[in-house]
C-alpha cells in the first residue's frame, strides 16, 4: 500500500499523533511483555515492521544497545525522526510490496499493521524470509469482527450512536482492503509458514482514558470520511465527540490478538 490509496488512517493527519500515544499507553505493555520473554538483549538485530510512532523503536533501541541494531520502517516515516539515531536506521518501506530491508534479524515485529494491508501474504513472507533461523516472529493484529462495539454495554442513545460510527469505521476500513477478522487468523497463518512453537493471546481494554483518547482521536481523524460516504452527519459526530468528552461511557477497542513463533 502506498499513501496514494488513500490510506484512512494517515500518518500525517493531525490526530495521528494522539492516536499514537493512546496505542502506547494501550498496548506498549503487552508488547513488551512478550519480546522481553523472547530474551531480548545486547546485539540483537530487530525489525519493526509499520513502525508509525516512536514507543517501540525506542523500546528496542534501548534493549539492543550499542552492538545491536534497529530497522523502523514504514510507508510514512514522519513520525520516526525523533528516533533516527544508532541503533535505529529508518527507512520508508511498504512491506506488502518491498523486498525486506535486510536478513538475519533476531527479532521481526509489526503491530496494528498487517490487517490494512492489502496483500498480507506476501507481506508474511517478507517478514519470515528475514528472520535467521531461530529468530522470532512476534504479529500483533485487531479483529474488529471479533468485537465490533464501541460500546458492548448499548444501554442508552449515546451507546447506540457510538456503535453506529464504529459500524461507519468498519465499513471504511473493509472499502480499502483491510481483513477485519484477521487477527484470529494470526496463529493458523504462522503455524502454515512453517514457524514452530506458535502461540498466541489477546489483549482486549475495556474501558480506560487511553481507550477515550483513541476514540475522540479515531473519529476526528475519519469524521470527513464519515460524512463524505453518508454514514455519518457532522451533527451525530459532535454529538458523539461531546458525549466522549462527558466521560460517561465505557468506550473499548477491538481485540488485540499476539501471535509469535519461530523460524526453523
Amino acid at each position: 500500500m502506498t499513501p496514494s490509496d488513500g490510506y484512512l488512517l494517515d500518518n500525517r493527519q493531525d490526530e495521528a499523533a494522539r492516536r499514537f500515544d493512546a496505542f502506547a499507553a494501550l498496548f506498549d505493555p503487552t508488547t513488551f511483555r512478550h519480546i522481553e520473554a523472547f530474551g531480548i538483549g545486547p546485539g540483537w538485530r530487530c525489525w519493526e515492521v509499520g513502525a508509525g510512532g516512536t514507543s517501540v523503536v525506542s523500546w528496542l533501541a534501548e534493549k539492543v544497545g550499542a552492538t545491536g541494531k534497529v530497522v523502523a520502517t514504514d510507508i510514512d516515516t514522519s513520525r520516526l525522526a525523533a528516533a533516527a539515531r544508532p541503533p535505529v536506521e529508518v527507512r520508508v518501506h511498504d512491506v506488502g510490496a518491498d523486498e525486506p530491508p535486510g536478513e538475519g534479524f533476531d527479532l521481526v515485529h509489526a503491530r496494528l499493521v498487517l490487517v490494512h494491508v492489502r496483500d498480507r501474504e506476501r507481506a508474511l513472507r517478507s517478514m519470515i524470509q528475514a528472520l535467521r533461523p531461530g529468530g522470532r516472529l512476534l504479529v500483533e493484529d485487531a479483529d474488529p469482527a471479533l468485537q465490533p462495539l464501541t460500546c458492548p454495554d448499548e444501554y442508552g442513545p449515546e451507546q447506540r450512536l457510538a456503535n453506529r460510527l464504529r459500524q461507519g469505521f468498519r465499513e471504511l476500513l473493509a472499502e480499502r482492503g483491510a481483513d477485519l477478522a484477521y487477527g484470529r487468523k494470526l496463529p493458523r497463518l504462522l503455524r502454515t509458514a512453517g514457524l514452530s512453537g506458535v502461540e498466541a493471546d489477546a489483549f482486549f481494554p475495556v474501558t480506560s482514558p487511553a481507550c477515550t483518547a483513541l476514540e475522540a482521536a479515531t473519529v476526528r481523524q475519519i469524521r470527513a470520511r464519515l460524512v463524505a460516504a453518508g454514514l455519518a452527519t457532522e451533527e451525530d459526530i459532535d454529538r458523539h465527540l461531546a458525549n466522549v468528552e462527558a466521560g460517561g461511557m465505557d468506550l473499548v477497542t477491538a481485540p488485540m490478538i499476539s501471535a509469535w513463533g519461530k523460524k526453523a
